[in-house]
């Protein structure tokens, strides 16, 4: 609240000053004086004259200016002018009671005056004509006139105050205009009058009489014993105390007001809620958001503030809104409540289509507030970045970013690191996007380089950090001047790797690698186990993109680790890797990942994901012995991943191509089993039935051994009665008498489908 007032008076200030510039050039108009003409000291009756002329435009602007702020300006004008006249120009304003405008002018300048703490020569000139207001039958006027009485000791204007209103003979709205001032004044005395008043046979003036002492904190009532005792209790009371006892009441009755308001504040807030949750039109959005940004309320805007930023750093921004609000929202950056232009700078930076430089640059010369101007530069900065970026399709003109290039310029030097870093990164955003003079560009670089070695030994490596992440960017692929900037920071990343601050080495390692990514991986393999995990994960990122076998030694050596996210990204820049990498080398890496002493503990998924791309290299190589290798191991993991589908067809290759019958039947055995837990009955019984053309099928019979373990122990929810059937209805074109007798057996064990007799006959 205190800035709000500080901000009104300097508003006022500004706006007197205006006034009096305005009011002296007419002056100088109407006098026949030249406006770029100084009075001459020595010529006194001209320098006189001019002052009468000013007078006289303070009087005409007093009497007839068009709007109550010139008005106000003008009294303030005369109020403090020295000439003696001016002074009369008030006084006879004040007994104007045509003029009420004029008349509350003259009040509000004085109670301005008294609230800014400025001393007025001779006031006690307007106790009379303020008392004489008094009775006039505009409400309005009559309060103006009781409060700007609060200018003088309550003794000056007791007695016409307390006889105003306790005479019975006055008309009752002048009586009750004195009692209006009675209840302002901080005075024990003014309270006893309005207590007595309450007794008063008008009861207009006896309600008003306790409608001020309720106003005050007194409960009276009409019981005449209590308000003697109460009269009695403050004739008897410390003038301190009482005057101490009414600020804690009125203190009280503040918060009390605050609580209230907060409350409905919030209510009200949480309805505006509701109903914009309830708007699914992108154009009805527009129209609520403009109308609430416009709000008188302070409040109110900044909810709707609030509402569009959250719109544009949601899980769903909508880039739809901005067209809707734009003109309403970029004046927002100007306007009179500090934290709605605090967080318009906040939307506005998020809302880089807008276009918002210009305002913002406006605003930004004349921010008082420091919190607001930082805001407003990083909105500006980032306005500009956009708007020179290619077909941006918002123009801003050279002269914005010359001149914000040079706010830039001052902030980086500055000692407060939060604006040292501003100023980096706007000049990092306005560089990168080109359009600068060569020479332009090496001024600003050379003070990047300046300021970043300037705190290279300083205490704050956060500063530092950000100095470094500036200068990185620089180097960065979509920097215009990357090229200068990599050989002049080159030099400054390298030597940064050994700083004791995480975000320095972070930021160093960023522009080695903008800058030649072999190279930095070359340098950063001694620091790939830096403290830091960001710096670790992009050391392993590099490698997965540009590394060779080397790289996969230290890679494996962090599968595994506990390291917060360094074990998958390592595994995965193998992969890259292995995929670049021959034959012979994947199949080293096989026996590595399978030695006992192997660091790297490989899941199944990750030995999956490796062994086919070995499989590829084997295939494209030509390696039958390491090819044959690969399928068994993957044929294996497949099967304990569930994944029978592809264990089944990895091990109908290898069936394929085996020759030797024990290793034929043991890989028909697993197939078998990969087709019954699939499932696929029809691919089963396809393989039993291409068996039993062969020959019968014992009860030792890995064929007959797989269907039983299946049979004895199939998976949650299979029902081994679908593939015991499926059994029972094959008919083999040779007998196969010991076949029959096992199918009988697991009829006859688990069973539901029992068919004997078919099964002898099928046998026959």
């Amino acid at each position: 609240m205190r800035n709000g007032v500080l901000f009104r008076v300097i508003l006022m200030s500004t706006r007197r000053l205006y006034l009096l510039i305005l009011l002296l050039a007419v002056g100088c108009q109407q006098a026949g004086i030249a406006a770029n003409r100084a009075a001459s000291p020595a010529n006194e009756k001209v320098a006189k004259a001019k002052l009468s002329e000013q007078l006289k435009i303070y009087e005409s602007t007093l009497l007839e200016g068009k709007s109550e702020q010139i008005r106000i300006a003008a009294a303030t004008e005369t109020l403090f002018n020295e000439d003696p006249l001016a002074r009369g120009i008030l006084l006879s304003v004040l007994g104007q009671s045509k003029n009420s405008a004029a008349r509350m002018a003259v009040c509000k300048a004085l109670i301005q005056a008294r609230s800014e703490h400025r001393p007025i020569m001779k006031k006690d000139d307007f106790v009379q004509p303020l008392l004489q207001i008094l009775p006039t039958k505009i409400v309005s006027e009559a309060e103006l006139a009781a409060e700007t009485l609060l200018l003088f000791e309550y003794e000056q204007i007791s007695e016409p105050l307390e006889k105003t209103a306790a005479d019975p003979s006055l008309p009752v709205n002048r009586r009750l205009n004195a009692i209006y001032a009675l209840k302002l004044q901080p005075d024990k005395r003014a309270v006893i009058r309005l207590i007595k008043l309450v007794d008063d046979p008008e009861s207009k003036v006896a309600d008003a009489a306790e409608n001020a002492l309720i106003a005050l904190g007194i409960t009276v009532g009409r019981n005449a014993e209590i308000r003697k005792e109460t009269i009695k209790m403050l004739q008897s009371q410390d003038t301190g105390v009482f005057l101490q006892n009414r600020v804690i009441w009125l203190e009280r009755q503040m918060h009390k007001s605050r609580d209230e308001l907060g409350l409905w504040q919030e209510r009200y807030l949480s309805a505006l809620d509701d109903v914009y949750s309830a708007i699914k039109d992108d154009t009805a959005k527009g129209k609520f958001f403009d109308k609430h940004l416009r709000s008188s309320e302070a409040t109110v805007r900044l909810w709707a503030l609030g509402k569009i930023y959250q719109d544009r750093v949601g899980t769903t921004p909508n880039p739809k809104l901005p067209a809707a609000i734009e003109p309403i929202l970029v004046n927002l950056a100007s306007d009179p409540d500090r934290e709605v232009r605090l967080q318009t700078a906040k939307v506005l930076s998020l809302m880089v289509e807008l276009n918002s430089a210009q305002s913002l640059l406006e605003q930004f010369k004349i921010e008082k507030y420091d919190e607001v101007r930082v805001e407003l530069f990083v909105a500006l900065g980032r306005a500009c970045q956009y708007a020179f970026s290619a077909n941006s399709g918002v123009k801003v003109s050279p002269e914005v970013r010359k001149q914000l290039l040079e706010w830039a310029q001052k902030y980086l030097v500055e000692q407060d690191p939060k604006k040292s870093q501003k100023g980096a990164d706007v000049i990092k955003k306005l560089l990168e996007q080109g359009g600068l003079a060569s020479g332009e560009v090496d001024k600003y670089l050379n003070l990047l380089h300046a300021r970043y070695k300037q705190e290279k030994n300083g205490a704050n490596g956060m500063l530092r950090g950000e100095l470094l992440t500036a200068m990185a960017g620089l180097c960065a692929q979509r920097s215009v001047c990357r090229v200068e900037s990599a050989k002049l920071f080159g030099p400054l990343f390298e030597a940064a790797l050994d700083d004791e601050t995480a975000l320095v080495r972070e930021a160093a390692v960023d522009g080695l690698i903008y800058i030649d990514k072999t190279k930095a991986l070359k340098i950063l393999r001694a620091f790939i186990n830096d403290s830091r995990p960001v710096v670790r994960r992009k050391i392993i990122e590099l490698a997965g993109e540009i590394g060779s076998q080397e790289d996969l030694v230290w890679l494996s050596g962090k599968i595994g680790s506990t390291a917060e996210g360094e074990s998958e990204p390592a595994w995965q820049a193998m992969l890259e890797i292995f995929k670049g990498s021959d034959a012979g080398v994947l199949n080293e890496w096989i026996a590595k990942f399978e030695s006992p002493g192997s660091k790297a503990e490989l899941s199944v998924e990750q030995r999956i994901s490796f062994l086919e791309i070995a499989q590829g290299k084997a295939v494209r190589e030509n390696k039958l012995k390491m090819l044959k290798n690969i399928r068994e191991k993957l044929a294996d993991l497949y099967r304990k991943t569930g994944d029978f589908a592809q264990a089944a067809m990895h091990l109908g290759i290898l069936q394929g191509e085996v020759k030797e019958t024990d290793q034929r039947d043991k890989i028909l055995a697993e197939l078998l089993d990969a087709y019954l837990r699939w499932p696929n009955v029809k691919a089963a019984t396809g393989l039993v039935h291409n068996c039993l053309l062969e020959k019968d099928l014992e009860p030792n019979n890995v064929i007959v051994q797989a269907i039983d373990n299946y049979l004895s122990e199939p998976p949650a929810g299979a029902d081994p009665n679908v593939v015991l059937k499926a059994l029972t209805q094959m008919k083999p074109s040779v007998r196969r008498p010991k076949w029959l007798e096992q199918v009988k057996v697991w009829l006859s064990r688990i069973g539901k489908a029992k068919e004997p007799k078919k099964l002898e006959k099928a046998g026959n």
